[in-house]
């Protein structure tokens, strides 16, 4: 998610997608949920803290390398959307091979 999108930023686009999950479940996580992760110039002391209480699930903040990159594709794109809520982003990876990404 790009933080600074023109028109809606990143903050009211996750904010709106989450809502949008509350208002089809009942509470519970459920393979609705989408996983979100920040792609931001914000490098500074409480970027990654704001893009996380926002709602979304990791924050990678540019320059990044290849290596950061499939890292959190890893970790987010292996696993079932309700398995990968509940896990956090240093989580292990599991089920995407390299030559996938």
């Amino acid at each position: 998610m790009d933080c600074h999108m023109p028109e809606m930023d990143g903050f009211e686009a996750t904010a709106a997608l989450r809502a949008r999950e509350r208002s089809t479940t009942t509470g519970q996580a459920t393979a609705a949920r989408l996983p979100i992760v920040a792609l931001t110039a914000n490098a500074m002391d409480g970027d990654r803290e704001r893009c996380l209480a926002a709602g979304m699930d990791a924050h990678l903040a540019k320059p990044f390398k290849k290596d950061e990159l499939l890292a959190v594709l890893r970790t987010w794109l292996a696993r079932p959307p309700s398995e990968a809520a509940e896990a956090g982003a240093d989580a292990q990876p599991r089920g995407l091979h390299r030559s996938a990404a």
